[in-house]
């Protein structure tokens, strides 16, 4: 799904292991407006860069590049992450190299979307 990177830190594992769940549990409360399934499950999160000081930076896509609410993510995204205690600046990039294909949903997405 989405990769977690982070580079010789003075954060302990389980310190980073803990903010990252808060992260990915705030990134689940995201929706795409047309999709009933939340924006990690859907595979639309790339990567999610912890620096040391808890700044954030996600890269991210859209299931197509016309989608409607492109504008609107990234600030939606943005806004769930500013709600994790003691994050820092969040950063929200978007990509679409690779571009977004159903392969990258979860099995919940899947089922949820009757896709399996």
């Amino acid at each position: 799904m989405s990769e977690t990177e982070h580079v010789e830190s003075i954060l302990s594992p389980e310190e980073l292991e803990s903010f990252t769940a808060k992260l990915v549990a705030a990134l689940k409360t995201v929706y795409d407006p047309e999709i009933p399934v939340d924006i990690y499950e859907l595979g639309l999160i790339y990567k999610i860069a912890v620096e040391d000081n808890k700044d954030v930076t996600v890269d991210m896509t859209l299931t197509a590049p016309g989608c409607p609410v492109a504008g609107e993510m990234p600030m939606m995204v943005q806004e769930a992450l500013k709600l994790v205690e003691g994050i820092g600046a969040v950063k929200v990039e978007m990509t679409f190299d690779p571009p977004w294909t159903p392969e990258r949903m979860s099995e919940e997405a899947r089922v949820a979307l009757n896709m399996f």
